[in-house]
């Protein structure tokens, strides 16, 4: 947690000290310690497709997980095994990742509208033996069960259905008395799947000390969080970092109340209703959020909501989203950078700093963020390089599950490599200036394009297949798909139609690609590999010639 009454960023920093305890568990940090204190103390607010609110306190959460942590004791489930959470944002959700830290486990979080093929990839490389979904989730899991020898059982929150067993139906059957086990805080918490150039996702294994250092980039995003009266909501999934580890599990850590509304199609009128009917004080939008709000004129004039700080990140906002936020929330939207694997290590403030345009902020205190060379050495100040962050680092993953490779090729030295290319300037302002690999960064997600070329390329039409991004004004970059067919297909716009749908069942509706262009061949190295920066470049030219660039 900051220091208390800060004059200013310097003074933040020279006071800031971090306090990771050796013995630490997220379960009883952001669950126990409130039932114990203060049980009837308001933790959630969950609102229905109806707009009818259910409230939960910190003391039915602290039971219902731990009936659920004697549920997967029950099933043979033992510390260090792994449990995945394929759920929207919903009580069951927070209860069941309480539950699986508390008892020792590893939670995978997995976002409920990924296609079966993603699910399967997920939860074979983790070896997960438990699964808690609902009945979406329980169709795409029976398509895939005979390919998961690892998973033993499924529990679902809508009643016991083929091959599942009713979640709150086992719950009731089991006690609510269990004593969250006495983990490191170097112990694995949780493995969250994140995008990369080539190749299917990698699982970034965290501790659960990353709670800890997740705290202090929270609490200087939303203006020295908490203050009195604070409350949290975003769209954010909470199978993302963004939400779980930006806002719910922040909050609860310092007692606060969240909001959990799972829109059916966000609207931004939407948004400013919840906003308003439920005094939300903090909220996280990521920036596609932000612009589809941005369409509705004079929101201030039609809602009285009263935000006290909003947070963005994952993309750069431009000076027009950041004047229209001053316009319609009266305040100035703080910025935040980090990534799946090092999180929350760069943000504005505007109660601490002045904010200067195109920067995304200063390094967190706590957090030794420079900008280095391809071999590790630090550039001059304005000087453009790789953003890196030096370990040890509390908020720092592990390691990518079941991927040594990977792991040392994301370090030179003791600085992790976020990927990205900056500039940081004499005061330590940092400035974003792009991606050094191939992900694209569509609608506040990171997309890797390997997983989706793989999807293509099961298709029977095609022979091979490549991905790319492709600049957006709403989401930022789109998927670009080139394709190259068998000799016996014709390409056409039903074809287009047939290899969407394709990829939007088998991954997820967010990865697949917009836009198709079928080619005789790819241009490629004498390696064999494809020249994406060539290929980015022709369908810019292709997309120009038809009027969308």
């Amino acid at each position: 947690m900051l220091p208390t009454a800060p004059a200013d960023y310097d003074d933040l920093c020279k006071r800031f000290k971090w306090s990771i305890p050796p013995r630490y568990n997220i379960g009883a940090d952001v669950c126990t310690k409130w039932a114990e204190q203060d049980p009837g103390r308001l933790a959630l607010i969950q609102v229905g497709h109806d707009g009818k609110a259910s409230n939960y306190t910190f003391g039915q959460i602290h039971e219902t997980s731990n009936r659920f942590a004697n549920l997967l004791r029950s099933v043979g489930v033992a510390p260090g095994d792994r449990v995945g959470v394929l759920l929207p944002q919903a009580p069951e959700t927070a209860m069941a990742h309480i539950g699986i830290y508390k008892s020792g486990c590893i939670a995978i979080p997995l976002f409920s509208l990924f296609g079966a093929e993603a699910l399967q990839f997920r939860l074979a490389d983790s070896g997960a033996k438990v699964v808690v979904t609902n009945s979406e989730g329980a169709a795409k899991l029976f398509e895939i069960r005979d390919r998961l020898p690892d998973l033993q059982a499924v529990f679902t929150t809508e009643g016991a259905l083929s091959g599942t067993m009713d979640l709150h139906r086992e719950l009731a059957g089991h006690s609510n008395d269990f004593t969250a086990i006495d983990t490191a805080a170097d112990d694995p918490a949780v493995i969250i799947y994140t995008s990369g150039t080539t190749g299917q996702p990698k699982g970034a294994l965290h501790a659960h000390r990353v709670l800890l250092g997740h705290l202090p980039g929270v609490e200087i995003s939303h203006n020295l969080f908490p203050q009195e009266g604070d409350r949290m909501w975003t769209p954010a999934d909470w199978a993302w970092i963004g939400g779980l580890f930006d806002v719910l599990l922040p909050a609860w850590h310092h007692g606060i109340a969240v909001v959990a509304h799972r829109f059916q199609k966000f609207t931004p009128e939407a948004a400013f209703q919840l906003l308003q009917d439920f005094e939300i004080r903090n909220t996280f939008l990521p920036p596609t959020a932000l612009k589809m709000m941005r369409s509705v004129a004079n929101p201030e004039r039609r809602w009285s909501y009263r935000l006290r700080s909003v947070a963005s990140g994952g993309e750069t906002l431009g000076s027009e989203l950041l004047d229209w936020g001053r316009r319609s929330f009266g305040l100035t939207i703080n910025e935040f950078y980090g990534q799946t694997e090092c999180n929350m290590t760069v943000s504005s403030c505007t109660d601490l700093m002045p904010i200067r345009a195109g920067s995304i902020g200063r390094p967190v205190p706590g957090h030794r963020v420079a900008i280095v060379d391809d071999q590790g050495a630090m550039v001059n100040a304005g000087a453009t390089g790789n953003i890196a962050v030096l370990r040890p680092d509390p908020v720092m993953f592990l390691q990518y599950w079941n991927n040594l490779e990977a792991t040392e090729q994301k370090f030179i030295g003791d600085w992790l490599l976020t990927g990205d290319l900056g500039a940081m300037d004499g005061d330590g302002y940092i400035r974003f200036v792009g991606r050094n690999d191939d992900v694209i960064t569509s609608a506040g997600y990171r997309i890797g394009p390997g997983e989706i070329e793989d999807s293509i390329l099961q298709h029977p039409a095609v022979k091979m297949a490549a991905v790319v991004g492709a600049p957006d004004s709403q989401r930022t970059e789109i998927v670009v798909a080139v394709v190259v067919l068998h000799e016996n297909q014709q390409p056409g716009d039903a074809l287009k139609r047939e290899i969407q749908e394709h990829v939007k069942v088998r991954l997820a509706a967010h990865e697949y690609p917009r836009e198709i262009f079928f080619v005789d061949e790819l241009p490629m190295t004498t390696t064999g590999k494809v020249i994406r920066r060539e290929l980015r470049d022709t369908v810019a030219q292709w997309r120009a010639s038809q009027g969308k660039a």
